[in-house]
């Protein structure tokens, strides 16, 4: 069985460790644990973890996350993943710094990335991990939070909440969304 686990980022040294490629970090992490390597490839790079019996393609677009969509429909396609089987892997602004919440399906809350995956797939119905990266920025600095680096108080805690997030990942691809989304939500 395939699962495909993309994590939303921008490509491009400026962008590296900034909040808004909090699913790169994710990702990259995952891989590490596992002596992984990420090859380029079309849409972007991936690798793959095997994980008892199951395989995880995970994926870290090069189209900008404003194109995340053309990524994850066309390794949907050339994989033969389901639709049940993809996990989005995203920064939000609406949960503090560090939380984490497994959904189902949901609104794109105003993020490009969600936005553009939901456009290209036709439906919002695929599940995302949420890491809250907080809202701390005055009116009309948005843009600049979410593209600038953690603070010295959330790396504190950087490394504990993306293990925890790879461990999400994982139960989600052995027990299910539901049973994940039960046991992890409440942390």
């Amino acid at each position: 069985m395939k699962y495909l686990i993309t994590g939303l980022g921008n490509i491009g040294e400026e962008y590296r460790n900034t909040r808004h490629n909090i699913g790169f970090t994710v990702l990259d992490a995952l891989a590490k644990a596992s002596n992984l390597v990420f090859t380029d490839g079309r849409y972007g790079a991936t690798a793959t973890l095997p994980l008892k019996g199951r395989q995880l393609i995970l994926l870290k677009p090069s189209t900008y996350m404003n194109l995340s969509g053309n990524a994850v429909r066309y390794w949907m396609q050339k994989e033969n993943i389901p639709l049940e089987n993809v996990l989005i892997v995203v920064d939000d602004l609406a949960l503090p710094f560090g939380t984490l919440r497994l959904k189902g399906k949901g609104s794109d809350a105003g993020h490009n990335g969600l936005k553009h995956i939901a456009a290209t797939l036709g439906t919002q119905d695929y599940a995302r991990l949420r890491f809250g990266i907080g809202n701390d920025f005055p009116r009309g600095g948005q843009i600049d939070f979410v593209l600038g680096h953690f603070t010295d108080e959330d790396l504190k805690t950087m490394d504990e909440r993306v293990a925890m997030a790879c461990d999400i990942i994982k139960s989600f691809c052995l027990a299910g969304i539901s049973i994940t989304m039960n046991q992890y939500n409440k942390k």
